[in-house]
């Protein structure tokens, strides 16, 4: 895992939230939110695969291999870890690089409605 703390690996695992919503649109994308059971009482994301990064060891059979899949958090703290564990897994991971909440700004509104229409 320690070969995404570099640069070029560091920029092999993250995906900015135009390409991961282009992706997620042609159905060759999921997005994997990683956040802690108690954050997501506050908020979820209802188009989210929902494991707890602490939980993902435990239910990797429930990831799909024929897919990219996106790890999220709030930010950036966690998701990177848990794409950097998932590809050392076997799977094809990479994590939002603006976070959750960005990605809640972007859809909202009229682009949320423009995001579950096309």
């Amino acid at each position: 895992m320690i070969k995404y703390a570099t640069p070029q690996g560091n920029k092999e695992i993250k995906i900015n939230i135009e390409e991961f919503l282009k992706l997620y649109k042609e159905k060759k994308a999921v997005l994997l939110d990683v956040r802690m059971p108690f954050e997501k009482k506050v908020w979820e994301v209802k188009f989210a695969t929902d494991i707890a990064a602490n939980e993902l060891e435990k239910n990797l059979d429930k990831l799909p291999k024929d897919k990219l899949i996106v790890t999220a958090c709030p930010g950036s703290n966690r998701s990177p870890f848990a794409a950097a564990f998932l590809r050392e897994k076997g799977f094809d991971a990479k994590f939002l690089e603006e976070g959750l909440l960005e990605l809640m700004k972007k859809l909202k509104g009229g682009e949320a409605k423009k995001f579950l229409e096309d």
